[in-house]
């Protein structure tokens, strides 16, 4: 049976224990933390007329919850020999087409008025580098990929085999 190209999850992906030729994850930067960190502030001012010990206690739980829920939708880049992976999402590399990267006011575009509303996303706000890479798989109506990447370069080179 083919393997199927879509963005859809994909959970034993065959690229599990093949050796990546790329590597990133979108991790959370600074600012989300800091973010993060004042939203949990917020549980001192709602248990303090209680008492002072239950806001700290419920800043601190607050931010744990956040710093789990940070961590596990960090998504993931991966290339190897054979397949792409981003997010949730694995496709055969030979249905990768054309790569292309942007920064700035063009990735912004890419994200906004120049996006397609079929293509798969895996963007992270605070990541501006975006890659586009092209889906040439005649049975997915998916028409490219758009990622955030904080190493765009690299990502197109692993892709187009340099």
């Amino acid at each position: 049976m083919p393997e199927s190209s879509s963005a859809a999850p994909v959970p034993n992906t065959p690229s599990a224990g093949a050796p990546a030729v790329f590597r990133e994850r979108l991790w959370p930067n600074v600012w989300i933390w800091i973010i993060a960190a004042g939203i949990s502030g917020a549980g001192i001012l709602v248990f303090a007329p209680i008492s002072m010990a239950a806001g700290y206690t419920a800043a601190g739980v607050l931010f744990a919850i956040i710093a789990v829920l940070l961590l596990l939708s960090t998504p993931t880049i991966m290339v190897t020999e054979e397949h792409l992976t981003v997010g949730r999402a694995t496709i055969e590399r030979r249905f990768v087409g054309l790569v292309e990267t942007f920064r700035g006011k063009e990735a912004t575009a890419q994200r906004g008025t120049k996006l397609n509303g079929l293509a798969y996303l895996c963007i992270r706000g605070w990541i501006d580098p975006v890659v586009r890479m092209e889906i040439t798989d005649p049975s997915d109506r998916t028409p490219y990929w758009l990622t955030s990447s904080r190493r765009p370069e690299e990502l197109a080179a692993a892709l187009s085999g340099k």
